[in-house]
């Protein structure tokens, strides 16, 4: 039986599809070479800081129902345990909001790019959150959820296998 969306989950469900579209051009790029002549990808790329800090606000406004609504103990180690994948995802997504601006760029150089490779880390971690805190409980959004960011994870998955492939393609 389906449960009804308190408004918590539908914020999480809005950051997570707002987090996969920030994910997207790039992969789209490599796994459907294709889509370089559409203007999806360029769009995308254009707006990604934007979107994901949307992204970003949409899990906050998660976090905060949810810590409100189960009346969290911060000062139980067994909290962050249970909730371990939502905070180090969240933890991720202040990073990236907190550098996602040119300033940054500037200031942290190849560091950044280092820095915001932390989202893939957040992508898997995702995965695992929305599995296992929707399990036993779905809604009508849990498997749109989890359709949406483990395709993402495969299709991240296959770019990396053929940005592999080529690299070693190169080295022939």
């Amino acid at each position: 039986m389906l449960d009804t969306s308190p408004l918590a989950n539908y914020l999480g469900f809005f950051a997570l599809i707002s987090y996969i579209i920030t994910l997207l051009p790039t992969t789209l790029r490599i796994v459907f070479p294709r889509t370089k002549k559409t203007e999806i990808p360029k769009l995308l790329l254009k707006y990604r800081r934007q979107i994901g800090i949307v992204a970003f606000l949409f899990a906050l406004g998660h976090g905060v129902l949810l810590v409100r609504k189960r009346n969290f103990d911060f000062f139980a180690l067994q909290t962050y345990w249970i909730y371990v994948q939502g905070v180090v995802t969240f933890i991720i997504f202040t990073l990236l909001t907190i550098t996602s601006n040119d300033w940054s760029v500037k200031k942290l150089k190849r560091n950044w790019k280092k820095l915001h490779e932390l989202t893939y880390l957040a992508m898997f971690l995702l995965v695992w959150h929305v599995i296992d805190k929707m399990w036993g409980h779905w809604s009508y959004l849990t498997p749109l959820g989890i359709v949406g960011i483990t395709t993402i994870t495969v299709l991240f998955l296959v770019r990396k296998m053929r940005e592999h492939q080529n690299k070693l393609s190169k080295i022939k």
